[in-house]
């Protein structure tokens, strides 16, 4: 397992978490990194991504202004700090990667485990 998803926790609505994302085996700086997420009962969707080269970046309607991806490639990991939670947004965190630079979701083809995000009302 390369990518690992970390942070993820029972939270209030209105409250802020950070999600963090670590590669264990590769070269942090040759990756775009996204995250998504998944609900119950709905299917994955991507909510932010940052390219390779940093100069792309895409949220999804539903988090900005609120989600912000952020990259340290000198530790290896990348973030995605929430705030201004919502129960809408109680769903299984996944970070994702790929070496082409780019925010396209399919073509993320590097995947970690999950971490649960729980927003109660």
């Amino acid at each position: 397992v390369q990518l690992q998803a970390f942070g993820g926790g029972l939270v209030q609505a209105g409250d802020s978490l950070r999600l963090s994302c670590v590669d264990s085996g590769r070269t942090f700086g040759d990756l775009s990194l996204a995250w998504f997420r998944q609900a119950p009962g709905k299917e994955r969707e991507m909510v932010a991504a940052i390219s390779r080269s940093g100069g792309g970046t895409y949220y999804a309607d539903s988090v900005k202004g609120r989600f912000t991806i952020s990259r340290e490639n000198a530790e290896n990991t990348g973030y995605l700090q929430m705030n201004s939670l919502k129960p809408e947004d109680t769903a299984v965190y996944y970070c994702a990667a790929t070496y082409r630079d780019t925010v396209t979701p399919a073509a993320y083809d590097s995947w970690g485990q999950g971490t649960l995000v729980t927003v109660s009302s």
